[in-house]
């Protein structure tokens, strides 16, 4: 009887993407939403990279990464192993399995930590093995990390000029999709607002391509960052091509909050069920996830511990302050960018706001997925009326999610008119989660109809009445025209607090 070879497990060590190569290679990266994806693309082509951005994942790719990679897996890990191994299937079918492995390289974030997250990498490998692609090359960005070196050979330098380039692409791709779901629910013209959208990022990559950072040193290139007007006067150029969207705002939407794990709130497409453009076409403004927020957290994560280790690490409070300036300098710039826009844009919520309304229901340490986030931005959302509901997008038995899930039903026992919409994501079970999602965005709308007919009621004018203050306003019109916040959730109802306050004076 002829016995099983036993075969060592080997760790995945690819093979140097050396300096000399950077001129053929192509670094394939996505995960991200569109605008940013594009937008991070130009950043990198100005210091000399050659990329390319995965498409959206489907549930094609969903099933893909089922069948090449680990049972265990979250949604989010199928979804993205499949799409890179059926990217680089197709490749192979063109030029062949060596010449891939020459030409590609794969580039993704890792961490370690409370859940699957830090086991990407293993998920990534085993699917390559098994596509038969075990010389592809695969590197780890680590999320927490500003200047991380050169990887080995020299061909990818995560260094500043490199993370900063991509944090301002960043910053301003999430203000460019926050002006866009702002404004798409009550365009006149359907189709102008995705149309102008496409247009200003294809116009802020190539400010991003020309960008005279390729050549700075080390710290001669976050000093222009910070300083430069450059990305400023972009968006203000952005901001006027959005100026000529007109728009009808009288119309009565439910605001949705989407909440959720990283890659689920952020993606559009298959992998969360295209939910933005579905509860569009249910008639809800969406309030999208912004990245930059993501960021913010993390660096209050770092700031939480070295604020554990006060009186042990000697320079723990010098740490503490750095971390606080980094939030700062985030928050200028996130504001000054924003302000380019008019205002528009949502502004980010302060981190120890949400930890501390978070924490009664979890604890801030405990720091899987986004934490105590979860919890905390569903209640900045309710208390500070963002929207009339929040959907929370978890994948199927993650494990950081789950627990704020739990801890969500202690805040909806204290709060039973918060409309919080708990979604488990699994890749193919559309149906079950879009129908129980309509249900509570069934009340949602009940409930922003009748907030609008309340501010009629409170401003003793109607409907009618409305219209022709409007009409006499010609310039709320416009889509970059800004209508205050004045006590209400939805757009039509704060607009009639705007429009009957602007007749009395």
């Amino acid at each position: 009887m002829e016995t099983a070879k036993l075969e060592h497990y080997l760790a995945y060590q690819p093979r140097p993407f050396t300096r000399a190569e950077r001129d053929q290679v192509t670094i394939l990266f996505g995960g991200l939403h569109w605008r940013v994806e594009r937008l991070i693309q130009g950043a990198m082509g100005n210091l000399g990279y050659r990329s390319q951005v995965l498409p959206t994942a489907t549930k094609e790719d969903l099933l893909t990464g089922r069948e090449l990679a680990d049972i265990g897996q979250c949604c989010p890990t199928s979804f993205t192993t499949g799409n890179l191994a059926n990217v680089l299937r197709r490749e192979i079918q063109q030029q062949g399995a060596e010449e891939i492995a020459k030409k590609y390289v794969y580039v993704t974030a890792g961490a370690c930590g409370a859940c699957r997250f830090g086991q990407y990498h293993q998920s990534y490998e085993l699917a390559l093995r098994n596509a038969g692609l075990d010389s592809f090359r695969m590197f780890l960005l680590a999320q927490n990390g500003l200047e991380q070196g050169a990887a080995e050979g020299g061909g990818l330098e995560l260094n500043l000029p490199f993370t900063l380039g991509a944090i301002w692409a960043v910053i301003v791709g999430d203000l460019i999709q926050d002006l866009e779901y702002q404004i798409r629910p009550y365009e006149v013209n359907p189709g102008e607002t995705e149309r102008v959208a496409k247009e200003s990022v294809e116009y802020l990559h190539g400010i991003f391509n020309r960008s005279p950072v390729n050549g700075m040193g080390k710290w001669s290139a976050p000093l222009w960052y910070v300083g430069t007007n450059r990305f400023v006067d972009a968006l203000r150029e952005v901001r006027r091509r959005f100026d000529e969207i007109k728009v009808d705002r009288l119309r009565v939407k439910p605001v949705v909050k989407i909440t959720g794990e990283f890659y689920l709130q952020t993606v559009e497409g298959e992998p969360n069920y295209n939910i933005h453009r579905w509860l569009e076409s249910e008639g809800a403004e969406v309030y999208p996830a912004a990245i930059t927020i993501w960021l913010d957290y993390l660096m209050r994560l770092a700031g939480q511990d070295y604020e554990d280790h006060i009186g042990i690490d000697r320079y723990a409070r010098l740490k503490v302050g750095g971390i606080k300036a980094g939030q700062g300098l985030l928050r200028w710039t996130y504001n000054r960018m924003r302000k380019a826009l008019g205002d528009l844009p949502h502004e980010m919520p302060d981190q120890r706001e949400i930890r501390a309304l978070a924490a009664p229901y979890y604890h801030s340490r405990l720091n899987g997925g986004e934490g105590d986030m979860l919890v905390g931005k569903a209640l900045w959302a309710y208390h500070h009326k963002k929207a009339h509901m929040t959907c929370e997008l978890s994948p199927y038995s993650c494990m950081p999610n789950t627990m704020s899930v739990g801890a969500m039903a202690a805040v909806t026992g204290k709060y039973p008119d918060m409309l919080y919409a708990p979604l488990e994501i699994k890749g193919d079970a559309e149906v079950h989660a879009l129908s129980r999602c309509q249900m509570i965005l069934t009340e949602a709308k009940r409930r922003a109809q009748r907030e609008f007919e309340d501010t009629l009621k409170i401003n003793g004018i109607t409907l009618e009445q409305a219209r022709e203050l409007l009409e006499n306003s010609p310039e709320m019109k416009h889509a970059t025209y800004r209508v205050p916040r004045l006590g209400a959730a939805g757009t039509a109802a704060n607009l009639v607090h705007h429009l009957a306050a602007k007749a009395k004076s």
